[in-house]
Order: C-alpha cells, then sequence, then structure tokens
C-alpha cells in the first residue's frame, strides 16, 4: 500500500507541474484499503481541472466517483457488449431527478 501511495504521489507531483491532458490508470487503487481509495479519489478530483483521468478499476469506491463509466459485458454467452452509464443523466433514487451523482448499475455489481 505504501509503494502505491508513493507511486501516484510521484505522479501527480509531475502532473501538477506539467499536466498531460489525459492520464490512464490500471488498478492503482487495488492495494489500497478503502481509506486510502476515498483519498486517491478525492486527490484526483483537485486535478481535475488539469487533466482527464481514465480509470480501469474494481473498486466500486473508486467508481462511484466516475463521471462516466464504460463497462463490457456478456448477457449471453459468448457476446459482448459495451455499456456506458454518465452520472449526470442518472436519475436520483429519492425523486427521479437525474443529478451528478448516482450508483452504479447491477450489471457492474460484482463484476
Amino acid at each position: 500500500m505504501k509503494k502505491t501511495l508513493t507511486a501516484v504521489a510521484l505522479l501527480l507531483a509531475i502532473f501538477r507541474s506539467k499536466p498531460s491532458p489525459f492520464c490512464l490508470l490500471d488498478e492503482v487503487d487495488a492495494a489500497l484499503d478503502e481509506a486510502n481509495i476515498a483519498r486517491f479519489t478525492g486527490v484526483l478530483r483537485d486535478f481535475l481541472d488539469l487533466s482527464q483521468f481514465i480509470i480501469i478499476t474494481h473498486s466500486k469506491k473508486t467508481m462511484a466517483c466516475a463521471d462516466v463509466l464504460y463497462g463490457i459485458t456478456m448477457q449471453e454467452s459468448g457476446i459482448s457488449k459495451r455499456v456506458a452509464v454518465r452520472f449526470e443523466d442518472w436519475p436520483d433514487e429519492t425523486n427521479g431527478q437525474a443529478n451528478g451523482v448516482g450508483t452504479a448499475p447491477e450489471q457492474f455489481a460484482g463484476r
């Protein structure tokens, strides 16, 4: 976990001094516990005005901080389907109105 946090801190320090238009992060949160995932996603939000982040993850907490989710599902054997969810279009469960946050649909849960 310490190595992961150190590597992310180094990467984001570089981004602070010389931002890139986007950054691809593959499973960087896999070694983190829930508290550190919350810290990680909070720091990423601070960098959204500098860069866009493409994050490959299985963590529900990391997915919950995204603006858009893309996933691959296989509802029928051998047939893959791409699924996209924009959270600004996701209806609020309490009043049915669209809002800026939401939860992942059932097809993403547990995959």
